[in-house]
């Protein structure tokens, strides 16, 4: 049994204690490099479903999530701002600079926006709050952002499973071919989103080198 199945097991057996669960994994996305190792999304997939059976209090679950969610980005946000721009030339961040530079030419372009939109592209999900820390954006900003994302992102990633459950009855038993379309519907609405930022930063690296000649 693999770590996500025995988190699946152990929210059905334990219920009472889904939504603490679900905060800590809603936390461990939201962390630099941490949420890479955290399967948020097979977790909140099969939430979703068990919200439709009646199985998990809907109130409990969003609010431990959203909890989660926004003090990962507080975490982050502020390890940017106490390390500083220095923490991008520190492993493992020095390997992987291009990520980094594309966030930060995201934060430039967007501000606010790009804390909100970040929440929803995976690739920059956690660098973002990084970003927004080193470079000192106001705490009171950052927060509202940060909050008002979270706020959306977990209602976001528990519909899917919900709507699916409602639709094929019994989430608990589905089969590898349901689950992978549940999945692939997680997927391309992610992508989507990935795809649209992907074009925005792009621009905006475009439209940067045609000013550097004139610089």
């Amino acid at each position: 049994m693999d770590v996500v199945d025995s988190i699946k097991v152990f929210l059905l057996v334990h219920r009472d204690m889904a939504g603490p669960i679900l905060g800590i994994i809603a936390f461990g996305e939201s962390l630099i490099l941490v949420g890479l190792f955290f399967p948020a999304t097979a977790i909140m997939l099969f939430t979703g479903g068990l919200l439709h059976k009646g199985i998990l209090d809907p109130a409990t679950v969003i609010g431990w999530s959203v909890a989660g969610a926004v003090l990962g980005d507080i975490v982050t946000y502020w390890l940017g701002r106490w390390i500083g721009p220095s923490v991008v030339h520190h492993w493992p961040l020095n390997r992987d600079k291009v990520a980094v530079a594309r966030a930060r030419l995201f934060f430039r372009k967007y501000g606010f926006l790009s804390i909100f939109i970040g929440r929803f592209l995976g690739p920059v999900r956690s660098t973002i709050p990084l970003v927004a820390g080193i470079m000192r954006m106001r705490h009171i900003t950052f927060q509202i952002a940060n909050v008002t994302s979270a706020m959306a992102w977990v209602p976001f990633m528990l519909m899917p499973g919900y709507f699916f459950a409602r639709t094929v009855g019994d989430f608990s038993k589905l089969s590898v071919q349901q689950w992978a379309g549940v999945a692939a519907f997680v997927l391309v609405l992610t992508a989507l989103f990935t795809v649209a930022g992907v074009k925005m930063q792009g621009k905006n690296i475009r439209e940067r080198r045609r000013r550097l000649p004139a610089e």
